[in-house]
C-alpha cells in the first residue's frame, strides 16, 4: 500500500524540528570544559547538586539493600524453631 502524507504537514514537522534544534544551541564544548577541568573533584560529581543528590541516593540505596540482604541471609541461616 502506498501512503501518502500531506506535504504542508511535513514542512511543520522539518520547521519544528529544525527551529528547536537551533534554539538549544551546542552544548558539547561547555561540558567538555567542565568536565575536563582539574580541580580535584571525581568526574561523578563534576555535574553540579543533580549529580551530587543522585550519588548520595545511590549510595544509601546500596547500603541499605546490603544490610538488608545480610539480615535475611542471617535469618535464614539460624531457622526459628517449630514448637
Amino acid at each position: 500500500r502506498n501512503r501518502h502524507f500531506n506535504p504542508a504537514l511535513q514542512a511543520v514537522a522539518r520547521r519544528s524540528i529544525s527551529s528547536s534544534a537551533v534554539r538549544q544551541g551546542n552544548k558539547v564544548p561547555h561540558k567538555q570544559k567542565l568536565f575536563q577541568e582539574d580541580n580535584g573533584m571525581p568526574v561523578h560529581l563534576k555535574g553540579g547538586s543533580a549529580d551530587a543528590l543522585l550519588y548520595r541516593t545511590t549510595m544509601v540505596l546500596t547500603v541499605m539493600g546490603v544490610g538488608y540482604v545480610v539480615y535475611e541471609l542471617v535469618k535464614a541461616a539460624y531457622p526459628q524453631k517449630k514448637e
